[in-house]
């Protein structure tokens, strides 16, 4: 399998035709190369985790790259942890905020976590089966859109609570890295 460069939009200014990834004709069932394959061509720095998890980092998240289950139950998932920490006085407006979010968006669904600690983080996923296999176009297109929507719940956020963060929309992961 492979991915036409050309056909990987950026994440920069105005927006680009969506991907049209060549390859083969039929079904395929992705894995952690294809992705890898997939951010490279979009620039788009990453490490594997210890737990042999593919994550891009950005200045105030971390995007994962996932597979879970077994073969033709085989789930892939991008799920974005946002390390902005919210005290649990809070909650109750992020929660009234990612409600809306989700009303009126696809993805990525988001969620709050309440570490032991009181702090709430906001967590944003979107999956797919891909056991029996999806079209390497379907595959290349939602991947892109789950990580540009992860980029943009972030900034949605910042708008709609008020909260002071520096974004920049053409960061790219690890370009906070020396």
């Amino acid at each position: 399998m492979s991915i036409d460069p050309s056909s990987i939009p950026n994440f920069g200014g105005q927006p680009e035709p969506e991907p049209q990834p060549s390859g083969p004709e039929g079904p395929v069932v992705p894995d952690q190369d294809l992705v890898k394959q997939l951010l490279d061509q979009m620039e788009l720095k990453y490490v594997v985790d210890e737990e042999g998890d593919l994550a891009a980092p950005w200045e105030q998240f971390r995007t994962y790259f996932m597979f879970r289950g077994e073969e033709e139950q085989q789930i892939f998932s991008v799920r974005t942890f946002y390390d902005r920490a919210h005290g649990i006085d809070e909650k109750s407006k992020l929660l009234e905020a990612i409600d809306d979010w989700n009303r009126r968006t696809l993805w990525p669904k988001a969620y709050t976590h309440t570490h032991d600690d009181g702090t709430v983080r906001l967590i944003g996923e979107a999956s797919m089966l891909i056991g029996t296999g999806v079209s390497l176009e379907h595959f290349v297109s939602s991947t892109v859109s789950w990580v540009r929507a992860s980029i943009e719940f972030d900034k949605w956020l910042v708008e709609q609570l008020g909260l002071e963060a520096e974004i920049d929309p053409d960061s790219k992961p690890g370009d906070d890295e020396d």
